[in-house]
């Protein structure tokens, strides 16, 4: 009797081993198969990954062209101010001088304004 218990015993491991067996030779399939989807999949995305490059680099691109039209404008728009202060002194300048010779403003005062004309009698 013992040595049918021992059979049945080693029978049951044998199919046991070979279940186990069985079962990582089935995952492992299973695996290279996910594996070998997704290297696929992978592979699909590539055309999607250049095709955002591309854009990335354009918009780069548009971005850089922006940023020097930006520069331009601004350095064009610093040498107005220059020219608009320059304006202004010359304007200052000749109102200045026609307050000098005016007899009726008192340019020398400590609250003299250019080209407000103050009498000396007020």
């Amino acid at each position: 009797m013992t040595t049918v218990i021992i059979i049945v015993a080693v029978v049951v491991v044998l199919a046991v081993v070979a279940a186990a067996y069985v079962t990582s030779k089935r995952r492992t399939e299973q695996r290279r198969e996910h594996a070998a989807h997704l290297r696929q999949e992978a592979e699909v995305q590539v055309v999607d990954v250049d095709l955002e490059r591309r854009r990335a680099a354009e918009a780069e691109a548009r971005a850089e062209v922006a940023r020097t039209e930006a520069e331009r404008a601004e350095q064009q728009a610093a040498e107005a101010r220059q020219g608009l202060h320059m304006e202004e002194a010359r304007h200052e300048d000749v109102v200045r001088r026609a307050d000098a010779l005016d007899p009726d403003v008192d340019h020398r005062s400590a609250d003299y304004q250019p080209g407000a004309t103050r009498s000396r009698d007020s």
